[in-house]
């Protein structure tokens, strides 16, 4: 019996590579921008920005506002729902 190897589906996307925290905030260095700046501009909390680059627990990023930071900054694979 002979085994047939699957090829991956052409139109899928290669996942984009995630980034850590340390990077993430590295990027803000380097691009010269503030966090608060990046926050209002991308509709967030500035607080909440804070607490996910700092690593706080209690931050998941599971859902909402936490969630849509964490994919935004690249530190966390996912997807954003479409603006109704």
């Amino acid at each position: 019996m002979s085994q047939t190897r699957r090829r991956p589906a052409p139109n899928k996307a290669a996942p984009k590579p995630v980034r850590t925290v340390a990077e993430a905030r590295a990027e803000f260095e380097r691009k010269g921008l503030s966090i608060r700046g990046w926050a209002k501009a991308h509709g967030l909390p500035a607080g909440l920005v804070y607490d996910i680059l700092r690593g706080n627990p209690r931050r998941r990023c599971l859902r909402g506002d936490s969630h849509r930071a964490a994919v935004l900054l690249g530190i966390k694979d996912g997807e954003l729902p479409e603006a109704a």
